[in-house]
């Protein structure tokens, strides 16, 4: 199968590039190596094609006509909250006019179906845990709202134009490549301070919980979309709640070091709690979280650490 992965440089769309590699796919990874975004040219491998591109570009149009994918796995966007909230406008350019820029290119091009990478920042802050699929919508920050968005264009798109989709709401995901120098991902962030011997900042009360899910297992959840899930949005998490205070504690387990902490403010737009009941994939899509926290942790802690060493 000929597929494009957009964001395929960075942190999840990579290891979506390698699992389809590994699937013996023909793969074009499509980024803009924006400096926020964690794109990163070395995390393309050699057998997958590349081009530096912003998926808001008008040339996107024409890469899809000469590539011919019959599938997009879209992963490229603004993924930041704290940045969403500080420039709504910018974070609906990309998430909302990218996508839409994608997608003509997509039915324009005979694309037969799109992956699309939403997120649990659609939900908010819910009622009940854990969440499901029935449960409202109701983001708190303007990435959760653009994400909600992107499904509406996708169920648009498939009613009058024809074209396919899967979407994939996730947890928080981490692994390796994960950048530690960004404004999401708290597992890699203290990893890297951790590694530098530094002290690490606890927002709010660092009693808030995510549901942490690892890359891997995520760019499985993108393989058995290829053929299932048509028309369908799913949860995708562990079902388990760890707070921010219990991953600065395993770090301390994993590192040897117990790095000094300080505290932050609550940061604009982050939701109390998430937690991710993925039964729905597990029926239909045949998916399950198949890394335990603690030995994602480990292995995320060991690429790091083998980078530094390097």
């Amino acid at each position: 199968m000929r597929i494009i992965v957009t964001g395929g440089a960075g942190f999840i769309g990579s290891h979506i590039v390698d699992t389809y590699l590994a699937g013996g796919h023909d793969v074009l990874a499509l980024d803009s190596l924006w400096e926020h975004g964690g794109g990163r040219r070395i995390n393309v491998p050699e057998r997958a094609s590349f081009v530096h591109m912003d998926i808001r570009d008008e040339n996107v149009m024409r890469i899809f006509h000469e590539f011919k994918p019959e599938l997009v796995s879209h992963h490229a966007a603004q993924h930041s909250v704290a940045i969403s909230s500080r420039d709504p406008k910018y974070d609906a350019d990309v998430n909302v006019m990218g996508l839409l820029n994608v997608l003509d290119a997509s039915v324009k091009a005979g694309v037969r179906k799109v992956i699309f990478a939403s997120s649990g920042a659609t939900f908010g802050t819910p009622e009940r845990f854990p969440i499901t699929e029935n449960t409202p919508q109701r983001p708190t920050s303007p990435y959760g709202i653009t994400k909600m968005v992107a499904e509406h264009y996708l169920r648009f798109y498939q009613s009058e134009k024809g074209l396919d989709f899967t979407a994939l709401r996730y947890g928080n995901v981490y692994g390796p490549r994960q950048d530690p120098n960004g404004e999401a991902g708290v597992i890699s962030i203290f990893i890297g301070k951790f590694l530098k011997r530094e002290g690490v900042r606890i927002d709010w009360d660092g009693e808030q919980t995510r549901d942490y899910v690892y890359v891997k297992d995520v760019a499985n959840a993108n393989v058995l979309a290829l053929e299932k899930g048509s028309g369908g949005l799913y949860v995708i998490g562990t079902n388990v709640k760890t707070s921010v205070n219990q991953i600065y504690r395993a770090l301390v387990g994993i590192s040897g070091f117990e790095a000094p902490t300080t505290s932050g403010p609550r940061r604009p737009g982050d939701a109390r709690d998430a937690q991710f009941d993925p039964a729905l994939a597990a029926k239909e899509l045949g998916w399950r979280p198949a890394t335990k926290l603690l030995d994602g942790m480990r292995e995320t802690y060991d690429y790091f650490k083998a980078l530094v060493a390097a």
